[in-house]
C-alpha cells in the first residue's frame, strides 16, 4: 500500500484539527475518508488547504483519536448516543463498536444495561437484529430499537396477538399474528423497522383461494426464503414458504395425519442439510413433535415424538420444552423443565430416544410458581439455555456448563436472542430486557 505521510487539515464546525493520511487510512474503504484515497491508497490532493465539515468538533476529535490509537475514550461531556450518531455519519460505527465491545463470547459477557418495558403484560418474543438492535413483541405491540437503542415508532397490530417476529435485514422485519375470526386479517406482514410501514402481506392460497391463517414460528434461509408455521380453518395446516423479496408464496408442506406442524413453536433452517427443523412442544400441544422437512422431496426425512418413542420416560424427561439442531454434531439438542440437556442423533432416521445429560438438575425438582419454560440458542460453537432468571452457557464437545448469566430485576426470562455481538434477555414482568455484551480485553 502506498500510503503517504501527507498531513491533512480539517475545519470541523469552526475548529481546525490536523492529522495524517496514515491515520485516515485506518478508517477503511467504506468510511467517508476512504474516498480521499486512490486504489493504491495514495491521498488524492484537491489543492485545498483545509477541508470543512459542518459537524460536532468534539466528537470528531474523539473519533480521530480512535483511528490513531485503536482505543476509545469518551469524555464525560460527550453523550454516547451523540458520538454514535457522528460515527455513523463518518462510517466509523464498526470501529466504535469493536473498541467499545470485543467479539462475542458467552463466558465473558457482562451486563451493559437494562431497559424498562414499554407496557405491562407478558412478553411474547425478543429478537436481536443483524446490526445489534432488537425488537420486542408483547400482546399486539412490537417495539423496535436500533443499535444505539433509540426506539423507532412502535407497531400496533390492532389488538391481534403477535406470535413471532423476525429480521429480514436491518431495515425490515416480519411479524406473524393470530387470525381473528370473521375479520380475515391474520397472517404475516413485512414492515419497515424504521418507520413501521406495512410493505406487503404474505398470503396463503389453498385451492386457488386466499385464506386467512394464524402465523406461528418464523425462520429464514440465506437464499431469501421465509418459512412460517400456519394454522387455518380448512386444510391449510402446515409450514408455508415465501419469497422474502416479492412476498409471493412458493411452497407449502401440509401437515401429515397424526402430526403437528401448524402449531410449531420453533422453526430452524439448516443450511448444510437444506432442511427445516420444525418443533411443536408442550404446553402448545400435550405431546412433543420434532421433525426435519425436505421441501425438495416433499417428505419428512427425520422425526421424533414422545408418543410411542419406546420405553416410557419420566414426566420431566418427556416434557421437552425447546429444541435446536446442531449440524456440526449431527444432533438435535432438547431441554426439559429442569434445564437438563438431551441429545438425539440426526443420522438415525428411525425415531430415536433421547440421551439425557448426566448433570444434576439445577432446579432440584422445584419449579417457580409461574415458570418460564427454558429456551435454547446456539451461537459460534457455544450453547445457551435460559431457565427462570438465568442463562447458562455450555461449551466443549461434552457441553460442560462454563458460566451463568443472571439478572434478578424483571423476574423470570421468557425469551432471549443473540445477534450483532449482543445477547438480549426479555423478562416476564413488565417486559424488562437486559443487554449483555463482551468487554474488550484489558490493555497490556
Amino acid at each position: 500500500m502506498g500510503i503517504q505521510k501527507d498531513r491533512v487539515k480539517f475545519n470541523v464546525g469552526g475548529r481546525v484539527l490536523e492529522t495524517t493520511a496514515t491515520t485516515l487510512a485506518n478508517a477503511g474503504r467504506n468510511s467517508m475518508f476512504g474516498a480521499m484515497f486512490d486504489e493504491n491508497w495514495n491521498l488524492i490532493s484537491d489543492n485545498c488547504s483545509e477541508k470543512f465539515i459542518d459537524r460536532n468538533p468534539d466528537c470528531f476529535a474523539v473519533l480521530l483519536d480512535l483511528l490513531r490509537t485503536g482505543e476509545l475514550y469518551i469524555p464525560p461531556n460527550i453523550p454516547e448516543k451523540l458520538l454514535y450518531r457522528e460515527a455513523m455519519f463518518y462510517g466509523l460505527l464498526d470501529h466504535v463498536r469493536s473498541a467499545r465491545w470485543g467479539p462475542f463470547d458467552g463466558n465473558r459477557l457482562r451486563l451493559s444495561r437494562s431497559f424498562q418495558g414499554q407496557a405491562p403484560g407478558d412478553g411474547t418474543a425478543i429478537r436481536a437484529g443483524p446490526d445489534g438492535g432488537c425488537c420486542v413483541a408483547h400482546g399486539s405491540m412490537v417495539h423496535v430499537y436500533d443499535w444505539m437503542l433509540d426506539e423507532h415508532p412502535p407497531l400496533n397490530l390492532d389488538y391481534q396477538r403477535v406470535n413471532d417476529v423476525g429480521w429480514v435485514d436491518s431495515d425490515n422485519i416480519v411479524i406473524g399474528v393470530s387470525e381473528r375470526r370473521g375479520r380475515g386479517d391474520g397472517g404475516m406482514g413485512l414492515f419497515g423497522s424504521n418507520t413501521g410501514e406495512l410493505r406487503y402481506k404474505f398470503q396463503v392460497s389453498h385451492e386457488n383461494q386466499v385464506k386467512s391463517y394464524t402465523a406461528g414460528a418464523l425462520s429464514f434461509s440465506s437464499d431469501y426464503k421465509l418459512f412460517s408455521s400456519c394454522k387455518g380453518r380448512s386444510n391449510e395446516y402446515g409450514v408455508g414458504v415465501w419469497d422474502q423479496v416479492t412476498g409471493k408464496q412458493i411452497d407449502f408442506f401440509y401437515e401429515p395425519l397424526g402430526w403437528s406442524l401448524g402449531d410449531a413453536d420453533k422453526l430452524q433452517w439448516l443450511e448444510g442439510r437444506n432442511c427445516l427443523l420444525v418443533a411443536t412442544m408442550f404446553p402448545r400441544k400435550d405431546n412433543c413433535y420434532i421433525s426435519l422437512l425436505d421441501f425438495r422431496e416433499k417428505k419428512m426425512v427425520w422425526c421424533w415424538s414422545d408418543m410411542g418413542a419406546g420405553a416410557p420416560l419420566a414426566v420431566d424427561e418427556k416434557r421437552v420444552r425447546d429444541a435446536i439442531a446442531m449440524e456440526d454434531n449431527n444432533s438435535v439438542c432438547v431441554v426439559n423443565e429442569y434445564e437438563d440437556l438431551g441429545f438425539m442423533d440426526l443420522r438415525s432416521l428411525a425415531a430415536t430416544s433421547i440421551r439425557w445429560s448426566s448433570r444434576s438438575r439445577l432446579m432440584k425438582g422445584k419449579m417457580p410458581e409461574e415458570p418460564c419454560y427454558p429456551k435454547l440458542a446456539l451461537h459460534e460453537g457455544q450453547l445457551f439455555s435460559s431457565m427462570d432468571d438465568c442463562i447458562s452457557v455450555f461449551c466443549g464437545p461434552e457441553w460442560v456448563l462454563t458460566s451463568r448469566l443472571r439478572r434478578s430485576y424483571g423476574g423470570s426470562i421468557c425469551d432471549f436472542s443473540i445477534g450483532g455481538d449482543r445477547l438480549f434477555a426479555l423478562h416476564s414482568e413488565e417486559n424488562v430486557f437486559d443487554i449483555w455484551e463482551t468487554p474488550t480485553p484489558p490493555i497490556k
